[in-house]
């Protein structure tokens, strides 16, 4: 509708003296049109809308600026409940019991049982008659119990009991001698390390399933040469792998078990016991 439309009714009201008096401009401008919806509805509720705005954001407003002092008092209720929780775990302090404990019982000493004992005091030449009580006891007393400086009756419930080693003698068992690892002279083989390649090469048969396999390598062994030069307890300290190894290390043991007599090794001029390594190859050519 035009602005004109509108003045011009207005005029035509006022000229017509019928203006009621509780009519509005909307009345004036929605005259013999639907007022039931549309506009005139939106606009006689404009001014309660308005209201009801404001109010909701003051409400907000208040609200955000009350928030710090909500959130303060919240956490002054947590902590006055965590003071009173604390204040319940904490403990009374015991005080001292006002008598002191009487001090405790001095130790009961036991008297030791008492053997049977018989007097015997050395003879000495005087020129006083001796006493029948200076005189020394028979054989068989002594023999029967125990020699002191003193005559004393035993315990009758006393139990002597006889030394388990009386009569026989303490009989220490031999220590093994010592086995060396380094000596100021290493046990030899008669003749050197040439003699000594030289018996391995020839005493050496190649086992025929490593011979077939191509199994090749070094296997150590491991001996002690004894106070006398003789070959004792030889082992594989290390061997081969693949088909044939455990007869290698077999053979090789029992060429190093069948050396004749070394040199043996001596440490402050004495002969002792010495372990040795020993290589055997076992090479194809």
């Amino acid at each position: 509708m035009q602005l004109y439309d509108v003045v011009h009714r207005l005029n035509k009201k006022e000229n017509m003296s019928a203006i009621a008096p509780n009519e509005t401009l909307d009345d004036v401008v929605f005259e013999n049109r639907n007022k039931s919806y549309g506009a005139y509805d939106i606009r006689t509720r404009y001014g309660r809308s308005i209201v009801i705005a404001t109010a909701i954001g003051v409400a907000i407003l208040i609200l955000l600026a009350a928030i710090p002092a909500i959130s303060a008092f919240i956490n002054e209720l947590t902590e006055e409940k965590e003071v009173k929780k604390e204040a319940k775990l904490e403990l009374a302090e015991v005080a001292p019991p006002d008598q002191e404990l009487p001090p405790p019982p001095p130790p009961v000493e036991i008297e030791p049982p008492k053997v049977d004992m018989v007097k015997f005091t050395e003879p000495e030449i005087v020129d006083e008659p001796i006493k029948e009580e200076d005189l020394p006891p028979p054989q068989e007393d002594l023999s029967k119990t125990n020699v002191s400086t003193q005559t004393q009756q035993g315990d009758e419930d006393f139990i002597d009991l006889p030394d388990p080693n009386d009569g026989k003698k303490v009989v220490e068992e031999p220590q093994a001698p010592q086995i060396f690892q380094v000596v100021e002279q290493m046990p030899e083989f008669q003749g050197g390390e040439d003699a000594l390649l030289k018996y391995l090469g020839k005493n050496i048969k190649y086992p025929e399933l490593a011979r077939d396999a191509n199994t090749q390598g070094t296997i150590y062994i491991t001996f002690v040469v004894d106070e006398n030069g003789r070959i004792t307890s030889p082992s594989v300290l290390r061997g081969l792998t693949g088909p044939g190894a455990k007869d290698c290390a077999n053979e090789a043991i029992r060429v190093v078990g069948s050396m004749p007599a070394w040199k043996p090794g001596k440490q402050n001029g004495k002969a002792v016991r010495v372990q040795y390594n020993l290589p055997v190859k076992f090479t194809l050519r």
